[in-house]
């Protein structure tokens, strides 16, 4: 048995010095700096400032994503970086949710949406992955929709035959790289009420 395999039965032990991983909160996004700042990253942007305001760095290499292992709200914590890209997302998922032995209700989910304005944030205890590949991917994967996912608004293609790909793989401009900061923001403070039973409270505080 190798140091790592040890260091894993101990933090999946319910006994253990921190307490069980009770959430695993996921951020979807592709892997790469070519893909840094894009539409499609959003989730990506918002675990990666929420590591930053608890003083850590998501680097671990674990469940086919890089991840942390954090408290929030007194609740111990999964964040999970996906590194198969946004298509096979709930291949890294459900190994961390099979691995903690944790319920899909437990799982928070970060994605961009189309459907919303730059800034705009929409709050949903469960629901259909709407065509976003990334929560199709987790739904097929887990075999279940009623997992709690945060939907960062990234705006809409400028007309209808824009290349989907293209514009979710495109960068923001610096007006909606603005109302994105904010927007990152205010996700991270979602997933604090969230983690805390508060998930009413964020829908009410932040839903668009």
């Amino acid at each position: 048995m190798s140091i790592f395999d040890i260091f894993d039965r101990i933090s999946s032990n319910p006994t253990s010095a921190g307490g069980k991983i009770e959430y695993v909160i996921t951020g979807l996004g592709n892997p790469g700096m070519e893909y840094e700042n894009t539409r499609h990253n959003a989730g990506f942007m918002v675990l990666d400032a929420l590591a930053e305001e608890l003083g850590t760095k998501i680097d671990r290499l674990r469940f086919k994503g890089k991840t942390a292992d954090v408290t929030i709200g007194g609740k111990r914590c999964l964040l999970l970086k996906p590194t198969t890209y946004m298509n096979n997302s709930g291949e890294a998922v459900v190994q961390a949710l099979e691995f903690y032995k944790i319920d899909p209700t437990h799982l928070i989910v970060v994605c961009d949406d189309i459907s919303l304005d730059p800034g705009k944030l929409r709050i949903r205890r469960k629901g259909s992955h709407g065509g976003h590949n990334g929560l199709r991917s987790i739904c097929e994967f887990t075999g279940r929709d009623d997992y709690p996912r945060i939907k960062m608004g990234v705006g809409k293609k400028p007309h209808p035959d824009y290349d989907l790909a293209k514009w979710v793989l495109g960068k923001f401009g610096k007006e909606d790289s603005e109302k994105m900061s904010q927007s990152v923001k205010n996700a991270c403070e979602c997933i604090k009420l969230m983690v805390q039973d508060k998930t009413d409270e964020a829908m009410n505080k932040f839903n668009s």
